[in-house]
């Protein structure tokens, strides 16, 4: 695990250098937005990729089936976060909406021309996979529960409270823990005054830094 969370430490990007190019927002913009009910598919393995989305609103995730029939959740995007980027012509995991979601879609130019507008949302995407590597390498639960929730609030513009669209079971599939684990790391950081849940889906952050140090 740690070896897995060194390498990821080498990616030399960092977000203030990924800039998305106004090009690729004015293409986003002027495609409409496609609605999608909670739980609805997207794509699917082995369907044509090429066309990247851009979360309007809602939650989707990414995720896919091991042999045994267990479910391992890739990566969340969020209203603002875009996603569909695939190395190959087809799609290798799942997409789902997590609650009604609008998604604008863009379809890639069959002579690659949209590429270099895009470039820089791909890498953000590279630079979130490397992030989730060194969460998940984090030993114990509440050094990757802590580290969850950090960045759901960096994603959600720094907020002290802030929606989790995700249910519990989505979290643990995502971060390798139980459902009854995420349950009691979250019920431990509430009555350490980390965290304080206004609702199931609701978390107000106490203690950012005191949080933040748990996952540093």
């Amino acid at each position: 695990m740690h070896t897995a969370a060194a390498h990821a430490t080498k990616l030399e990007l960092t977000k203030s250098q990924i800039v998305i190019a106004p090009q690729t927002a004015g293409l986003f913009r002027a495609n409409s937005v496609t609605t999608f009910n909670a739980g609805a598919e997207i794509y699917a393995p082995g369907d044509k990729a090429g066309t990247f989305y851009h979360v309007e609103f809602g939650a989707v995730r990414i995720h896919r089936l091991l042999s045994d029939g267990r479910r391992q959740v890739i990566a969340f995007h969020l209203a603002g976060e875009t996603f569909g980027f695939e190395a190959d012509r087809t799609h290798s995991f799942f997409a789902e909406a997590i609650a009604p979601t609008g998604l604008r879609a863009i379809n890639r130019a069959a002579n690659d021309q949209a590429l270099p507008e895009l470039l820089s949302l791909a890498l953000r995407g590279m630079l979130r996979a490397q992030e989730h590597i060194m969460m998940i390498g984090r030993q114990t639960a509440v050094e990757r529960i802590a580290g969850f929730l950090v960045d759901m609030a960096e994603r959600q513009g720094g907020l002290e409270h802030f929606d989790i669209p995700m249910t519990r079971l989505d979290i643990a599939d995502y971060l390798g823990l139980t459902i009854e684990t995420v349950s009691r790391v979250f019920a431990k950081l509430r009555a350490a005054g980390l965290i304080k849940l206004r609702s199931i889906r609701c978390i107000e952050i106490k203690k950012h830094e005191a949080l933040r140090s748990l996952c540093a």
